[in-house]
């Protein structure tokens, strides 16, 4: 039991390293965490099958999310996407109003919205498919400038859009989660969008698996302290001390479907 323990006390900071560099090397690591070369070779094995890293030789390197494309993404981590949408969901009531910034993690929020009447305003092609023949939803979709690589729209009519209204909660999705360098977005016209959605949302929540802890891209969105609510799967020392409430969805949060 305790060297179970152990071995996932040591695969966490592993991680830690791993995103805090961006790379680890098996020797160096056998030789700080005193054990065999072939022990460091099955965590990395052990966490490359979990998705959090991609293994090299010699060692590790974190994955860069952030600019994979939509289609490589949409294998990444499908259970805690699904995990972190279903505990967002969860949050809406009946007759609130709700943004939805595109993303892989926030459609799964909508697959698993339950309240009844809403608002939901979304620059999102495919969140808004999910609603177009819901007598129930009040769909707002943006419109603006059709992005095929990331499938949303932008620019200043989509933000225009989104600035009509007031929500009780927006939901965002994220690049890229830094302590020092905050919510980071790939390219300017998505950063612009996701500072407009949070502009307008009573209440913000961020939606960010593991993978994008650690990692900074080119184009600011806001600092952290912006949110009020960090959703993610699984827990990082990264973000020790700073004043935000993060909530993480172990696997026991999905119910069966």
């Amino acid at each position: 039991m305790m060297a179970t323990m152990f071995a996932e006390e040591r695969r966490k900071l592993i991680l830690d390293d791993l995103t805090r560099t961006g790379r680890v090397e098996v020797a160096t690591l056998a030789q700080h965490y005193a054990v065999s070369e072939d022990t460091i070779r099955r965590d990395l094995r052990e966490l490359a099958e979990q998705g959090f890293l991609q293994k090299t030789h010699g060692g590790a390197v974190a994955l860069d999310t952030a600019h994979m494309p939509w289609r490589v993404r949409t294998q990444l981590l499908p259970e805690a996407k699904t995990r972190i949408g279903q505990a967002a969901a969860a949050l809406v009531e009946p007759h609130q109003t709700v943004i939805l910034d595109a993303g892989l993690t926030t459609l799964e929020l909508a697959r698993h919205l339950t309240a009844r009447p809403l608002t939901i305003v979304t620059n999102s092609f495919d969140i808004a498919a999910l609603f177009v023949d819901d007598a129930e939803v009040e769909l707002v979709l943006t419109g603006g400038v059709w992005n095929r690589e990331d499938r949303h729209f932008s620019g200043p009519l989509a933000e225009a859009a989104i600035r009509r209204y007031r929500a009780d909660w927006t939901f965002l999705g994220v690049c890229a989660v830094h302590p020092k360098a905050g919510i980071t977005a790939t390219y300017a016209p998505d950063a612009e969008v996701k500072r407009s959605m949070l502009e307008c949302g009573v209440k913000v929540v961020l939606l960010a698996d593991h993978c994008k802890f650690g990692q900074v891209v080119s184009h600011h969105v806001a600092p952290l302290q912006a949110i009020d609510l960090l959703l993610t799967d699984e827990p990082t020392s990264l973000l020790d001390g700073l004043d935000i409430t993060v909530t993480v969805v172990g696997k026991a949060a999905v119910p069966a479907v």
